[in-house]
């Protein structure tokens, strides 16, 4: 009888876009380095890095994000020296981050870390590139953002022809393989749009999950506010046409 190889295990990078996030940022890497070292030790990943992008914060954020790098070797820290926003910090990320699979997320855990667990298997299940999860619950976040997002997409939907239930939700998993292809425009909050329609139109499986939702308690979000909503339409308006003209890759080319 013929013993198959175990298959290899990825490392797994995870990063967060941080700017001014002095009342979240130990609690965060504290907690995901314990959540890594767990799948580590249950045999899910092989090793894991933990990649902080200081998008020029005022506050404490850098000083607590070197010293959290100074005193572990998996955690490494990008300074930026000016605010690049949402859609920079993100592409800082993904351009950092050195691991099979990347995970990216915001600094305040908006999802219970166990969940990473789950992604991971349904991932390998299901031969997925990507997995990208929804909130079961909004509630917590109030009526103004949870109809916001219902709108925005609803128009993602309408205009690019990929359907996903919370596009900025900041929860995706994504196979570096998949990075080697998709280029990213955005500076503002429709970097998470451009990703998946890029993605998506790409020909790369987006399999997504729902998972319980846990709002910011410290701090302020500006995801509603009326500036980023104004970058997001203009975004969207500037990058619609050539982000329907992206076409599936030859067969020949695809990575599954």
């Amino acid at each position: 009888m013929t013993t198959l190889p175990a298959p290899k295990l990825p490392v797994l990078s995870i990063f967060f876009p941080m700017w001014n996030e002095e009342d979240y940022i130990r609690r965060t890497i504290n907690a995901t380095t314990l959540a890594c070292q767990t799948l580590v030790d249950e045999g899910d990943i092989a090793d894991y890095e933990l990649v902080i992008v200081n998008d020029a914060s005022t506050d404490a954020t850098p000083v607590i994000a070197d010293e959290l790098a100074a005193a572990d070797s998996r955690i490494r820290v990008v300074h930026h020296p000016v605010n690049r926003k949402l859609g920079g910090s993100i592409k800082t990320g993904f351009a950092h981050a050195t691991g099979d699979i990347v995970l990216y997320t915001d600094a305040d855990l908006p999802f219970d870390l166990a969940e990473i667990k789950r992604a991971l298997r349904i991932m390998a299940t299901y031969e997925a590139d990507i997995i990208a999860a929804y909130r079961l619950d909004r509630t917590g976040e109030g009526p103004r953002r949870a109809v916001y997002s219902f709108v925005y997409n609803g128009l993602i939907a309408a205009a690019f022809g990929v359907r996903v239930r919370d596009v900025n939700f900041a929860f995706k998993l994504v196979r570096s393989r998949v990075l080697e292809h998709v280029q990213l425009r955005s500076e503002g909050s429709f970097v998470d749009a451009e990703f998946i329609v890029r993605a998506s139109r790409l020909g790369f499986r987006i399999v997504q999950i729902g998972v319980d939702y846990f709002p910011r308690t410290r701090g302020i979000s500006t995801l509603s506010s009326p500036a980023v909503i104004r970058r997001i339409v203009r975004e969207m308006s500037q990058l619609r046409g050539e982000l329907k003209s992206v076409q599936p890759l030859d067969h020949s080319e695809r990575p599954w």
